[in-house]
């Protein structure tokens, strides 16, 4: 039998075969099964490592501090890994971005999105020069902007502007798995948590990776009743500097009923998604503990300390993302001598000339 007498006898089967289930009223159309998605939380101390396989795809949300750049190519060996398709660095401080070359040199990488804060530290040097050592472009993703991971999706939420401190400019991100959630926020503090609440976009997540490691600077009340997840995931270090997390942060998710799970008590943290249900390989934390301040804490928690000011200053404002502050604006220690403007004049005038309030401060 000849080769196009074979292809037209099949047709005729297939076409008879959906006419009769269309006759019968029997057919249906039956949608993708997802992909198995792990999302496996590092525990890499006092820092970010998060993997995201699903599909035979992968994706690294940051990479710890310098010293767990191999602990983290094991840990993606164990894995079976060899490359991956993303390797997203929310932002630019070293506990974040610190291990990325390593991660760089050894991997196989398809695109690289990092944050539009540029830091002046020698790791972040490192950092571009490793991605220039291995010809990788990388970019700051738009918002709104969706990427493939196997039959998960991920949409870009953050950064909405141009900050005064490099955890506000935060890449963010939710990654969906069939009707599971997850969202990432890097370290992005409440003025980003509010921009991200202004874009538009569906926040709801079933699992929310605490912003900024617990910290009482981010997951602001308004920010987590938005998100309303089901379980959050503290990545910090045990007994860390810094004292997080924060009882603040853990009051507010205790009082949305959020289960929580943390990298200082549990270690390494694996959670499965089949699209539909969601498991964890640890049990929930039950012990509502909050960290508490060691070390050099005068230099260490997050910018509390107040900035002398010279007498006679009302506001600071700046000229690159033309935002004003209080003098003593956690946020003014960030801005660039280049940008920074001292001024003495009232409130009303500087939004005459065109400047807007600062969400952290509220001048």
């Amino acid at each position: 039998m000849k080769r196009t007498t074979r292809r037209l006898i099949n047709l005729l089967l297939i076409s008879a075969v959906v006419l009769g289930g269309f006759w019968s009223g029997r057919i249906t159309v039956t949608a993708a099964k997802p992909d198995l998605m792990e999302v496996h939380y590092i525990d890499v101390g006092q820092g970010d490592a998060t993997l995201i396989t699903c599909g035979g795809h992968t994706m690294l949300i940051d990479a710890g501090d310098d010293t767990k750049g191999t602990t983290i190519q094991n840990y993606l060996q164990k894995q079976k890994i060899k490359s991956l398709d993303y390797l997203m660095l929310t932002h630019p401080d070293a506990d974040h971005i610190g291990g990325a070359p390593v991660i760089i040199t050894k991997f196989d990488i398809g695109k690289v999105f990092v944050s539009n804060y540029e830091k002046d530290t020698k790791t972040y040097q490192k950092l571009i020069q490793a991605l220039d050592n291995k010809r990788l472009k990388y970019i700051t993703p738009d918002i709104k902007s969706v990427y493939t991971l196997g039959t998960a999706t991920i949409t870009v939420i953050a950064p909405n502007d141009e900050y005064d401190n490099p955890n506000d400019a935060s890449v963010a991100c939710i990654i969906q798995n069939g009707d599971t959630r997850f969202l990432f926020t890097g370290d992005a503090g409440v003025e980003a948590e509010k921009d991200i609440l202004d874009n538009g976009i569906d926040i709801s997540a079933d699992v929310y990776k605490a912003g900024h490691h617990g910290s009482k600077y981010s997951s602001s009340m308004e920010f987590v009743k938005a998100v309303k997840p089901t379980y959050a995931v503290i990545s910090c270090g045990e007994n860390n500097s810094y004292g997080q997390p924060h009882a603040q942060t853990l009051n507010t998710l205790r009082t949305n009923g959020v289960k929580v799970y943390r990298t200082d008590e549990a270690g390494t943290i694996v959670v499965s998604s089949d699209g539909k249900e969601i498991t964890f390989n640890v049990p929930e934390s039950d012990t509502w503990k909050a960290g508490e301040p060691t070390g050099n804490t005068a230099v260490k928690t997050q910018k509390e300390t107040v900035v002398s000011q010279p007498a006679g200053i009302t506001y600071v404002l700046n000229n690159n993302t033309r935002k004003f502050h209080v003098p003593n604006c956690s946020s003014v220690d960030t801005i660039k001598p280049k940008n920074r403007e001292d001024t003495t004049k009232s409130r009303d005038e500087i939004i005459g000339a065109g400047y807007v309030p600062c969400k952290r401060c509220n001048p």
